[in-house]
């Protein structure tokens, strides 16, 4: 399994950001998808996730209310929309992939994900 990320750069704070990650040599509807971030100096968090059908999501404090997470199971990508970009949200986001037996299935710990994207950089300028 292969995930490639984009739609990082520079964006403005207060500007949308959209994500997008394309999964390669899976069956992208089996697997439940997360988008995790890292910034300089901390730990790697969790930024939203979904569920294999995109049916069932979750945000994290930091971007509940100004964010989207979805999916086309037919193109085998996973979006992220984050809206109000604050200097806060600058970081590495990193799309991440976890075959899964059930539908309903969310993961946000970043250990329990198998698959990693390479990571998209995103900078926020005022």
């Amino acid at each position: 399994v292969q995930l490639q990320a984009s739609g990082g750069g520079l964006v403005q704070t207060g500007h949308p950001l959209r994500l997008s990650c394309v999964m390669s040599g899976g069956t992208f509807s089996n697997y439940a998808m997360g988008w995790f971030r890292q910034a300089p100096g901390n730990e790697r968090e969790w930024v939203a996730v979904i569920n294999r059908s995109g049916g069932n999501t979750g945000y994290s404090d930091s971007v509940r209310g100004r964010s989207a997470i979805s999916r086309d199971n037919d193109k085998n990508t996973v979006y992220l929309r984050l809206d109000g970009l604050k200097p806060e949200d600058a970081a590495i986001y990193y799309c991440a992939a976890r075959e899964v037996p059930y539908g309903d299935l969310i993961i946000i710990n970043p250990d329990s994900y198998h698959n990693w994207g390479q990571g998209t950089q995103v900078t926020v300028s005022s």
